[in-house]
């Protein structure tokens, strides 16, 4: 799990083929296939294969170039990441209108605090599928770039190509209120992380905390985790909770999360970038190695306020075991 390994990704139309070409080519040139996966929605395939590459009997130059040409005889498109590409740590934020989301990151990298001393990240771009969000951006003198039709939807080959053009690394969703499609999702497939406002897997979709309220939960919640085709269900990183009040309307458990929201995509990120945790069938593991400075769950008062006792075929402790002759 925790490796490195050169990652390569195949995104395009589906046809028969595909995946004999790209790991025959992969094993002429003696690189080892440690994971595959594949995937097609909408018509776009998608083959993420992780491969141990220490060993190849080709130089990076040349592999990318042979996995280039492979790609235009075939017409899809071939990426490869190698370890040490993971060092860019280049942000881009996605925003629709809510501040308080693309603020906190933003201002964490204006203090120097998106990653540890020694190590470098920056949020280059902010890019929108509305408008609103462009004097935020300039405060923090970021290029912002509308990429929506006026009505919130989104021309992803312009977004794509301003991914590309910035070099992204990482894209943040602070509460972007548009589903991507598999056309982007499959080219950053484990480099997306969404804040979405809800304990997942409980009441995916929109309207989150609506549903909350609707349901009559007394304790709500926030969730950080990575994005894939399916909404709201790809790997958890983190998650935050909060009370609801007898009587709370939306907006008081709007006002209670949105804080909640803004710090654990702010610590899921930081998580990202110090490759402090992995992505491992299907969920998400902090690595062996890693001491990891941030809150995943409960914060530490809350594990403390909880009961550990009784448990089920474990007798009490003898300071509350219950008088003799009681029922």
């Amino acid at each position: 799990m925790t490796r490195e390994l050169t990652e390569i990704t195949v995104v395009g139309g589906d046809k028969t083929g595909l995946i004999a070409r790209v790991t025959s080519l992969l094993f002429e040139r003696g690189i080892n296939i440690e994971d595959l996966d594949q995937a097609v929605r909408e018509g776009v395939f998608r083959m993420t294969t992780r491969v141990d590459a220490s060993e190849m009997e080709t130089s990076r130059g040349e592999l990318r170039r042979a996995l280039a040409e492979l790609g235009r005889e075939l017409d899809v498109d071939i990426q490869v990441r190698f370890p040490s590409d993971r060092d860019a740590r280049r942000i881009a934020l996605l925003v629709t209108k809510e501040t308080h989301a693309p603020e906190a990151l933003l201002e964490a990298e204006a203090n120097g605090d998106l990653v540890d001393d020694g190590e470098d990240a920056e949020i280059p771009v902010v890019i929108g599928n509305r408008g609103d969000l462009r004097s935020l951006a300039e405060r923090y003198d970021k290029p912002f770039y509308d990429v929506g039709d006026g009505n919130g939807n989104t021309d992803e080959g312009r977004l794509l190509d301003l991914l590309a053009e910035y070099e992204v690394d990482l894209i943040a969703l602070a509460r972007y209120m548009r589903i991507l499609s598999p056309e982007v999702v499959f080219r950053y497939e484990g480099r997306i992380i969404n804040v979405h406002p809800s304990l997942l897997p409980a009441f995916p979709g929109a309207e989150a905390y609506r549903q909350a309220k609707d349901a009559g939960v007394r304790i709500a919640g926030v969730t950080a985790h990575y994005v894939t085709t399916d909404l709201d269900q790809g790997p958890v990183i983190a998650q935050r909770s909060f009370d609801v009040p007898a009587g709370a309307d939306v907006d008081e458990i709007k006002r209670r999360g949105q804080p909640l929201e803004a710090d654990v995509l702010l610590d899921a990120v930081r998580l990202h970038l110090a490759d402090a945790i992995a992505i491992h069938r299907g969920t998400v593991h902090v690595r062996e190695d890693d001491d990891v400075d941030a809150q995943l769950g409960l914060s530490e008062a809350a594990i403390d306020a909880n009961p550990d006792e009784p448990v089920d075929g474990e007798p009490l402790s003898r300071s509350e075991t219950p008088p003799a002759g009681s029922d």
